[in-house]
């Protein structure tokens, strides 16, 4: 985990630091988002999986709804082809607190069959 790249997940989303990805059936990353950091509304590139290593880091839903995540947490990210309500598209997310937050992100190559859940 030494080369990091300084790059949006996906735009409009502000730029965060992304490390070597891994690839199979999957995608595996670490990426460092600034202190600070603010990812405004945005899908998810992909579905995928968001787990803090450290630090702590927020995901605002449309609906208004948020959570904040630390180290351990797990968010899943799948509102991929969503539509645009009131100038919102996806979700919002950002950094919380003094330090960056390290998330690890596991990426789907493909996205899973339609099932009342998915990983069920």
């Amino acid at each position: 985990m030494t080369e990091f790249e300084l790059k949006s997940m996906k735009a409009p989303a502000a730029p965060q630091w992304q490390g070597r990805k891994m690839s199979g059936a999957m995608t595996a990353m670490v990426t460092v988002q600034p202190v600070g950091w603010i990812g405004e509304w945005h899908e998810n590139p992909k579905p995928q999986w968001i787990i803090p290593l450290s630090g702590r880091w927020f995901v605002e839903a449309m609906d208004g709804t948020r959570v904040e995540m630390a180290a351990g947490e797990l968010s899943f990210g799948g509102d991929q082809n969503c539509r645009e309500v009131a100038g919102k598209r996806g979700h919002r997310s950002g950094t919380l607190g003094d330090v960056p937050a390290v998330l690890m992100v596991i990426q789907y190559d493909e996205a899973p069959s339609p099932m009342p859940c998915s990983f069920g």
